[in-house]
């Protein structure tokens, strides 16, 4: 446990990596870490070829959340269950600019959960016969996306999807108050939404988790 500035919290970024990300619109945004990384990658070019994970929409449809990693160069893929919210993001996705999945929201949920627990992905009936099943398009949508995300899988006679694991080196959270070891709380956020399942992911991953809160206790306190 470390407390840092968020300047000095990007620095542990590096170039390709995973980076899983809390909120839901704008609630739970680690906002001005985003917003470093940003600034970092215009006036260095680092990190880059990054890929992002989310599951709620994370925007304000005016440059906020998502849109600050909407960059050439800095971001290589994202996987998200939702864009509508970052424009600039969206702007990359439809003129191909980068790989970009859309797979469900509440399978995102549960998946950075599967990671978590060191399980080989998440097995679920949702998403079959849709545009997310691989037999149509596996829920690619940009014409740089040619990885396969998601595998069907026969089970006992029954179908099945599984959204593949894979690992996730950086999870950018926020909540509002850390203690001196680290147990974070959200008592200011609108919900606890993925802030654990998106830690646990980083960690089981042998990753990092950077927060964004608004004050330190205690331990105890």
């Amino acid at each position: 446990m470390k407390f840092v500035t968020a300047k000095e919290a990007i620095e542990l970024i590096k170039d390709n990596d995973t980076i899983a990300t809390s909120g839901f619109v704008m609630a739970q945004v680690a906002e001005e870490i985003l917003t470093e990384l940003e600034n970092k990658f215009l006036e260095t070019g680092k990190p880059n070829h990054l890929t992002f994970v989310h599951a709620a929409g994370q925007g304000n449809g005016n440059g906020g959340a998502m849109d600050h990693v909407a960059h050439e160069g800095l971001i290589k893929r994202i996987v998200a269950g939702h864009f509508n919210l970052a424009p600039k993001l969206g702007a990359l996705v439809n003129s191909n600019a980068i790989e970009a999945y859309n797979l469900p929201q509440g399978t995102i949920s549960q998946w950075f959960r599967a990671v978590g627990g060191r399980r080989p992905g998440l097995i679920t009936k949702v998403g079959l016969q849709t545009f997310v099943d691989p037999r149509l398009d596996g829920g690619k949508i940009s014409s740089k996306s040619t990885e396969d995300l998601v595998e069907l899988m026969n089970i006992d006679g029954e179908e099945y999807l599984r959204y593949k694991q894979f690992p996730i080196n950086v999870a950018i959270i926020r909540g509002t108050t850390a203690d001196t070891v680290g147990n974070i709380s959200c008592e200011d956020e609108i919900a606890s939404g993925e802030v654990l399942g998106i830690a646990q992911a980083a960690k089981a991953s042998g990753g990092i988790v950077i927060a964004q809160v608004k004050r330190i206790a205690e331990v105890g306190s």
